[in-house]
């Protein structure tokens, strides 16, 4: 899985947000608020990622179990597919 391209990532007054840019802005009307798990897990998903991968690198960087960072993303990347995101 991996972010489409024509989306980026900021921080506006302490918050992170995702907007699309371009060609994206086209079919993609509004912005995503991520808090900073999630901030974490776009940033992963800028590179090609398996859920695994995802997976190994929430539990290298929080302090979850297994099972959470499973749920977790799982949730997470769902989100993403139903708004169209993941290329």
């Amino acid at each position: 899985m991996k972010i489409k391209d024509g989306f980026m990532l900021r921080k506006v007054g302490g918050q992170y947000v995702v907007v699309a840019l371009g060609e994206a802005s086209r079919s993609f009307n509004g912005i995503i608020r991520l808090n900073e798990s999630g901030k974490f897990l776009w940033e992963q998903l800028s590179a090609d990622k398996t859920p695994e991968q995802l997976c190994a690198a929430l539990l290298g960087e929080y302090d979850v179990t297994p099972e959470q960072a499973q749920t977790d993303v799982a949730a997470f990347t769902e989100k993403l597919k139903k708004a169209a995101l993941l290329a």
